[in-house]
């Protein structure tokens, strides 16, 4: 068994039921995609807090702000803020948050992409949880880190509802020194 496969296994262990209220959308957007589609577990209200309990239950102690990143991770960063007694931090597509911000480019498949948060969004050595809903290259995720640490926090974990372990972005964090939780895990991509 690949070390990918025993995640996988790891992973779905305890989640199974979450697991189940996950859609896979075979080919989109493009032919030989499965697309993890989490907007059918959000749908379920038990599901979903589940979820989210699950995620709260998993973070490392106290945290300052849940960072959440467009779009879907804004979903799962304000519950979980709410659980967590934390604030919430919102990571944007450069050019959508008013005022100043820092920003962080990231390589996409064909170009690149960049990132951004207010620049005044977290205290220096803030304890920050980032969270999103799925992690696959990892290429957003390690721009969100990057991101936050230019500001001067502390990411203490980065949660995900799902991970896609073949692609290597859950790995690519750990080596970048950051703790990495998903509740799901699914083969392929």
């Amino acid at each position: 068994m690949s070390a990918a496969s025993r995640h996988v296994a790891a992973a779905n262990a305890d989640n199974a039921d979450l697991k189940a209220l996950i859609r896979t959308i075979p080919d989109f957007p493009k032919p030989g995609i499965q697309f993890r589609d989490v907007t059918t577990l959000l749908l379920d209200r038990c599901g979903f807090s589940s979820c989210v309990g699950r995620m709260a239950a998993a973070a490392p102690g106290p945290v300052d702000l849940v960072a959440g990143v467009e779009a879907r991770g804004f979903l799962f960063a304000g519950a979980l803020a709410d659980r967590l007694n934390a604030g919430v931090l919102l990571i944007r597509k450069d050019g959508k948050l008013p005022g100043a911000t820092i920003a962080e480019d990231y390589a996409l498949e064909y170009g690149q992409d960049r990132i951004a948060m207010h620049a005044d969004a977290c205290a220096p050595d803030a304890r920050v949880l980032l969270v999103d809903d799925l992690i696959a290259t990892g290429g957003t995720a390690r721009a969100a880190v990057r991101l936050l640490r230019k500001a001067g926090a502390r990411v203490v974990q980065a949660q995900f509802l799902v991970d896609l372990p073949e692609l290597g972005g859950a790995d690519a964090l750990r080596k970048d020194g950051v703790d990495v939780h998903a509740l799901v895990a699914f083969e392929g991509h």
